[in-house]
């Protein structure tokens, strides 16, 4: 392949991919951004949205575990408009409004969001070069960000024009016309699919032990455990700790969308120096300190502090808890066996999802014994202390990879 023509491709599977997650990013978090409407109109307590959150986590840990072989069958574009169109599923149904109806949407939704990154993960790596794939899965994830831009910029205006269920049904018809879009792209980008690949309940173990006997890749998982359960807890109660302080839900929603936008040149920055400037593993525990730092500050704000204070603190969280997302997905492409990208970035982020089922519900519980979120803002500053001191044990000492 001409050097051209290899450049042409990556930055054509570097656009797809780039709007897969951002609709993902969107379709995933929607519910959360605004969850006070619903929960105002379905008179429900704010620690249900942990469980919700948690149900969710649940759910995409055994679609992480699981989807290697689907990726290697039918491709990781074929997957990617599959999980498009679970989160859209996963959106209608929560219109029903009961509480099954959102745990089955919590489970379908979270879902289609979970196997779409090992997905994009897969089609990148093989057009990325080494050097450069920090950088560029960075760049891929600052579609993030900018799904939660779209979500909290479009989530409370579409909520006050149409209502809460119009807002989740604007965006799941959103989701479906960007699969039917991919599809002229497949030919390309699943030509190293294997149709005679088949799912296997051991795929599950295997998925795990490519993680579990490798110990670079084991501490990756465990730093992903904390990552994105700080990720998760942030995306879900940002909004909602705001409006408990006595802002409106637009104002909440210009806040976050703000603080999410730091997110974006946040992901390419800590891609290039991890790249260039040190090793992966130094870029991670910078940024795990930070978000330890960041969570502690939220946990001292109350409703004394002023909207600029409390949208700095969520300039903060959104360096660091938003972040990190390009530089651990390229370092776990990195790491893992020929062949087994997907396998190998689905076990990684499955540790990341339970941190997503667990950290949520810790705060949730700090929730209702409290009746404050002070608590479950210090409670997740800990394992974020403890992350960035095991990542820079020795991290310091290692090199960008050549």
């Amino acid at each position: 392949m001409r050097r051209g023509q290899a450049w042409t491709l990556l930055l054509v599977a570097l656009g797809a991919m780039f709007f897969q997650q951002t609709f993902a990013a969107l379709g995933r978090n929607l519910i959360s951004v605004i969850a006070p409407a619903i929960l105002q109109d379905l008179a429900l307590d704010p620690a249900w949205l942990g469980v919700y959150v948690g149900i969710g986590a649940a759910g995409s840990l055994l679609f992480q575990l699981g989807c290697g072989s689907f990726i290697i069958r039918h491709g990781a574009l074929r997957i990617s408009q599959m999980a498009l169109l679970m989160l859209a599923v996963g959106l209608v149904v929560a219109t029903a409004g009961s509480l099954a109806f959102f745990a089955i949407s919590a489970l379908i939704g979270a879902g289609g969001a979970a196997v779409s990154t090992p997905a994009s993960s897969h089609l990148l790596g093989r057009y990325s070069p080494p050097r450069y794939a920090p950088l560029v899965f960075s760049i891929k994830q600052t579609a993030v960000p900018a799904g939660l831009l779209l979500a909290g910029l479009l989530g409370p205006l579409l909520t006050g024009w149409w209502g809460w269920r119009g807002a989740l049904l604007t965006s799941a018809a959103a989701c479906l016309v960007l699969a039917v879009l991919l599809q002229p792209l497949r030919a390309e980008f699943d030509a190293d699919r294997v149709p005679s690949r088949s799912f296997r309940l051991s795929d599950f173990q295997t998925t795990l032990a490519v993680v579990m006997r490798d110990r670079p890749l084991f501490k990756l998982a465990l730093a992903c455990f904390v990552f994105n359960g700080m990720q998760t807890v942030f995306m879900s109660y940002f909004v909602v700790y705001l409006t408990a302080l006595g802002h409106e839900l637009a104002v909440a929603g210009m806040v976050f969308s703000v603080a999410t936008l730091i997110a974006v040149p946040g992901r390419i920055l800590w891609g290039w120096a991890g790249s260039v400037l040190t090793s992966p593993r130094v870029v991670m525990g910078v940024l795990a300190l930070g978000m330890a730092a960041s969570f502690l500050f939220a946990g001292l704000s109350g409703p004394g502090w002023s909207l600029v204070a409390l949208g700095l603190v969520g300039v903060g969280l959104s360096a660091t808890a938003l972040s990190w997302n390009g530089v651990l997905l390229a370092e776990a492409a990195r790491l893992a066996p020929k062949g087994m990208m997907g396998a190998a970035t689905g076990g990684v982020l499955s540790f990341g999802q339970l941190g997503a089922l667990l950290m949520p519900l810790v705060f949730a519980a700090a929730l209702g014994l409290s009746g404050g979120y002070v608590l479950g803002y210090l409670i997740c500053a800990v394992p974020s202390l403890a992350c960035g001191l095991m990542l820079l044990r020795g991290g310091l000492r290692e090199r960008p990879q050549a």
